[in-house]
């Protein structure tokens, strides 16, 4: 008797396994009770928390407008003219030095090699060990041992 009212709820079962569709976004929802007459998804829950509690959605990060790194300069003075020593405000020198200038980062690309210079490299790299090796055994062959 249960089951058929599971079924007349809308739920179904798929290998044994029950289910019934969120009555908001429609997604199944499985290993549902058979006494359930409806269902909401995890990612339609997820939807209504968040309306319900704005707060906890905000990003936390809040930007300082300082660049990235300032408290470990040895010194830097802020657009406000406050002094910062390592990271420390000093509060009696505010106002007293200009701002600082902040150069922006310019991260030069590193050009990928093909396979084909990596193995002319590779090559190149090889028929130079083995002059070395043959200039060595040249000289061992004409008596030229060590630093000679």
């Amino acid at each position: 008797m249960a089951e058929n009212k599971f079924e007349k709820n809308g739920g179904y079962y798929i290998g044994g396994v029950a289910y019934m569709d969120c009555k908001i976004t429609g997604e199944p929802v499985r290993n549902v009770s058979t006494e359930a007459t409806s269902v909401i998804g995890t990612r339609a829950l997820n939807g209504q928390l968040s309306k319900m509690f704005p707060e906890t959605s905000k990003p936390t990060y809040k930007p300082t407008g300082r660049p990235a790194g300032w408290h470990f300069m040895a010194e830097f003075v802020d657009k406000d003219g406050n002094v910062f020593h390592k990271g420390k405000e000093q509060k009696k020198l505010k106002g007293t030095l200009p701002p600082t200038k902040v150069k922006p980062v310019v991260r030069k690309k590193t050009k990928r090699r093909s396979k084909e210079e990596i193995l002319l490299a590779r090559e190149k790299e090889k028929k130079a060990a083995l002059k070395k090796a043959v200039q060595k055994q040249k000289d061992f062959l004409n008596h030229k041992f060590g630093d000679n």
